[in-house]
């Protein structure tokens, strides 16, 4: 079993960007990368569970493609509710494989910080909320049957591990559901709301989080994120200049 107890002192830093859909992730992400280079290599990862840009793929496929989305979403709502169980082995399963393709690239992005990369993340791994949003998806609805709660336990087994790698320093920005709505018109108003709603609750396994209002003129947000930023890498060596 993995422990969740690590040491990320001989890791390179990593700087977790977090917050609802429309919040600007992305756009403070690449806008940070800049700032990163200047203190060494540095690359952008997506840590997300990467469900909802497939799901969108999915509807637009002719034909079956809307009754497919719609009996996925069906299952996948139902898994994160706490009053049911989770519906079946095969929506189990299909949970199960986003997780361990998460996994995966939480492995790479550990790799790169070996390595002495610094990281940018897009969304990080939390257990602060079951069920959603970057969070654990079997660890919210019942499970049933043996196999159904193997799953569970290895998803959450692996969700400890991923948490336990705190980040850096993460950044979270907030965002009124309006403005998200706005910005992503093409997701769910009700998911928007619930993952506005969640951002607060999330812990990240205790990292340091500065918190930013995304409304804010764009200039200001990334003036703010890079001083945050800097403040953390002003210690690194600077390639081709000695170490302080």
């Amino acid at each position: 079993m993995m422990s969740n107890k690590v040491n990320v002192q001989n890791l390179a830093p990593l700087i977790a960007i977090v917050g609802a859909d429309g919040s600007g992730k992305s756009t403070v992400c690449e806008a940070m990368l800049h700032i990163c280079t200047e203190y060494g290599a540095a690359e952008v990862r997506h840590l997300g569970m990467k469900s909802g840009a497939l799901g969108r793929r999915i509807a637009a496929l002719p034909l079956v493609g809307p009754l497919f989305f719609k009996k996925i979403s069906k299952n996948a709502h139902a898994a994160r509710d706490k009053e049911k169980k989770i519906p079946g082995i095969g929506t189990a399963v299909v949970i199960a494989i986003f997780s361990a393709l998460r996994l995966r690239r939480f492995k790479q992005v550990l790799a790169l910080r070996r390595r002495g990369v610094i990281v940018l993340s897009d969304r990080y791994p939390q257990i602060d909320v079951p069920g959603f949003f970057d969070g654990p998806g079997l660890s919210a609805a019942r499970a049933e049957g043996a196999a159904i709660s193997w799953l569970s336990r290895r998803e959450k087994a692996h969700f400890d591990w991923m948490v336990g790698h705190a980040p850096s320093l993460v950044i979270r920005l907030h965002v009124d559901l309006e403005t998200a709505f706005a910005r992503k018109p093409d997701h769910r108003y009700e998911s928007l709301k619930a993952k506005i709603e969640a951002v607060p609750k999330l812990t990240y396994g205790g990292a340091r989080i500065v918190e930013l209002d995304s409304r804010e003129p764009l200039e200001i947000v990334i003036a703010k994120a890079e001083a945050e930023v800097r403040a953390l890498l002003s210690g690194l060596k600077k390639p081709g200049q000695p170490a302080r």
